[in-house]
């Protein structure tokens, strides 16, 4: 559902008790976890006892399991996920006795309230570039408050309040919540067509990052990776609009360069290129060339905000992932699991890739979920294209999420596009039935990786479960 944005934004502060009607996702435990950690009264309620309330509770904050206006409470102020659906009770109950509600993004923007933010957008990224922004301002000694759409597995959280002026924010586009920030400076990752059930077309999906730029402080920059046609063009624009914009790729001109880039196993490095001199070397404990040009962004951020390349180069080397980002989730009978967030065509193809340096020798098993259907609909071909980088591929059907199914829009679509043999492609529309599925198709030294960004995350655990009791039955 769509709640609209106040025209005034008062300050977390100033919103009473605050009760988020969805607090298990990653974007609301979020903004409940900074409140909370600053003194102010919070409360909420999820459908699903998801991994990050845990740790909201052990801060003190009551996380309600489904949904009852009695859960409301003496609130005052009512934050709603977009997934809420119109009739839920507690969003009804809200509304009868007129309070305050905020979406998402008026929600964040009241716990950005006084601080230089720093936002990180994109269509593909925003996640592990925050992590690794935060992770380098962390390691230069900074203490910034951040706020990520995952969990760090430095801090084991994917929110803190910190003690400086710095917010460091995962800013999305999705729904348009970007615009609301009015950041001091953005780093824009690429910027390609998604999110059009919201947009419409790819020209206003587009258009929303030139206006994101526009909200940036006069006196602010931006960051583009210019190895990107689309953020490309929006440096070129927001240079042309008189803000400070700085570029970061392989390219040649760009104003910090990767150059003579090394992938090896599940590590990857370059050196680093400021006007002609040569910077010194940057080092990831992650694959992909995608995750070093999101890490030479966050650089070239620090960089600008005054920290030492020393010391942000020593954050980026130390950061081991987020969660769901070419996340490890084990190893049994020879087989490594990974899990990844990965569900655009070309997210899918930069984590096929990263995967590829990782799996050496042995198969790529890629078990992936469709989300959404509106997103099934128009990327489902290039979905199926981009998984032909695998060796073998189940499909499963579409995570509806917020959307009601739709039977010509199936996981079936994206099956069927796939170039590979129809042996090493199948699609199994029954969740349970799919972990056997993986784990009769891995053999050791093979790679099973996860995707998407609905329940096919709890697929992994089950997958090592099999295998583990294959191995011992073959003992």
């Amino acid at each position: 559902m769509r709640i609209p944005v106040p025209d005034e934004l008062l300050p977390a502060d100033q919103l009473g008790s605050t009760h988020f009607i969805g607090i298990g996702g990653a974007g609301l435990s979020a903004i409940a976890r900074i409140m909370a950690a600053r003194g102010l009264p919070v409360t909420g309620s999820d459908d699903q006892d998801t991994p990050f309330l845990p740790a909201l509770r052990e801060l003190g904050v009551t996380c309600h399991l489904g949904y009852d206006p009695a859960h409301l409470g003496d609130a005052d102020t009512v934050v709603v996920t977009t997934a809420a659906r119109e009739d839920n009770p507690e969003v009804v109950e809200a509304r009868r006795r007129g309070l305050r509600l905020l979406p998402r993004s008026a929600g964040l923007a009241a716990v950005m309230a006084g601080q230089r933010v720093l936002a990180v957008a994109g269509t593909h990224g925003k996640t592990t570039t925050t992590g690794l922004l935060t992770s380098a301002l962390l390691a230069a000694g900074a203490h910034p408050t951040y706020a990520v759409g995952g969990v760090l597995t430095a801090t084991g959280r994917n929110a803190d309040a910190g003690s400086d002026d710095l917010f460091v924010a995962e800013a999305d586009e999705s729904d348009g919540a970007f615009l609301v920030y009015r950041p001091h400076a953005a780093i824009v990752t690429n910027v390609e067509a998604d999110h059009l059930d919201n947009w419409g077309t790819e020209e206003a999906y587009r258009q929303a990052f030139d206006d994101f730029a526009a909200t940036l402080d006069r006196d602010g920059f931006l960051v583009c990776c210019a190895d990107d046609e689309g953020a490309a063009a929006l440096a070129a624009s927001a240079r042309a609009a008189g803000l400070e914009t700085i570029t970061v790729g392989e390219s040649e001109g760009c104003d910090l360069r990767a150059v003579d880039p090394v992938f090896e196993g599940s590590t990857s490095r370059c050196r680093v290129v400021r006007g002609g001199r040569d910077l010194g070397e940057l080092r990831l404990a992650i694959p992909g060339r995608h995750y070093l040009l999101d890490a030479l962004a966050a650089l070239a951020m620090g960089l600008r905000l005054g920290f030492s390349f020393d010391d942000l180069v020593l954050g980026l080397a130390g950061f081991t992932g987020t969660g769901r980002r070419m996340e490890l989730k084990g190893e049994a009978a020879g087989v490594r699991v990974y899990d990844s967030y990965a569900h655009h065509p070309v997210e899918i193809a930069g984590d096929l890739q990263a995967a590829r340096s990782i799996v050496g020798e042995g198969q790529l098993v890629v078990a992936f979920q469709p989300h959404l259907v509106s997103r099934t609909r128009i990327f489902g071909t290039q979905m199926g294209e981009a998984l032909g980088a695998a060796d073998e591929v189940v499909v499963l059907d579409v995570y509806l999420a917020r959307e009601d199914a739709d039977p010509a829009v199936t996981g079936a679509l994206v099956a069927g596009a796939v170039p590979l043999p129809s042996g090493q492609v199948a699609y199994v529309p029954d969740f349970d039935a799919v972990p056997a599925e993986l784990a009769a198709r891995a053999r050791p030294g093979d790679v099973v990786l996860t995707l998407g960004a609905g329940s096919v995350t709890q697929l992994g655990p089950r997958v090592l479960e099999l295998l583990r009791e294959g191995a011992d039955g073959a003992r």
